[in-house]
């Protein structure tokens, strides 16, 4: 751990050394780019290895697992970013959202052409560069988000089947958005 600390510490020097005014908002937005395009392919028909029901699904449980542990990480460990803005450096939210999505289009698309896989990997990558870049996270921080988002991805594409057999046996999933003031997403419902 002081290991981490001390290499982390050093490249945020460097990079404030080299970038010392860098700022930029496109992270805030960017980071739900890889989740949209497996999802905006699917509902216009291009083949994935799922169909669109099942890669939303897919995509839901993916940002759910890792979502869910980005966020109770974040509260239980209390790191302070770089910045000082507040203890919730680590791990980094907007990274392991960019992952989760880069993961799910490489997983549906890839097989087709690897440039889904590249584009999705790259644009999480940028993600996790303008993190540190805009002092929000240590590269520790970014690090370990890109493993959560693939390894959460991973683990939900594993039980899959399982969920398909066991929940999803009647094919009366409901799948629906939503948006109330602040908050959106999507509510499930399925018969147990």
């Amino acid at each position: 751990m002081v290991t981490q600390g001390s290499i982390s510490r050093e490249i945020r020097r460097s990079v404030r050394q080299e970038f010392p005014n860098f700022q930029t908002k496109a992270d805030n937005y960017l980071e739900f780019v890889p989740t949209l395009v497996p999802l905006s392919l699917g509902a216009l028909g291009v083949k994935g290895k799922h169909a669109f029901k099942d890669q939303l699904v897919l995509m839901v449980l993916s940002q759910g697992v890792a979502n869910s542990l980005s966020y109770g990480l974040k509260r239980i460990i209390q790191y302070p970013r770089p910045n000082g803005d507040d203890n919730l450096s680590f791990p980094s939210g907007h990274t392991s959202v960019a992952f989760t999505g880069a993961a799910v289009l490489s997983k549906e698309y890839g097989e087709q052409s690897v440039w889904y896989s590249i584009a999705g990997y790259g644009i999480a990558t940028s993600v996790a560069g303008m993190r540190v870049l805009n002092d929000k996270h240590w590269v520790a921080d970014v690090l370990f988000s890109a493993g959560l988002g693939i390894a959460s991805t991973e683990a939900v594409y594993a039980v899959y089947p399982w969920i398909q057999r066991k929940i999803f046996k009647q094919n009366k999933l409901a799948v629906m958005p939503f948006y109330s003031g602040q908050t959106y997403g999507l509510a499930m419902v399925a018969p147990l």
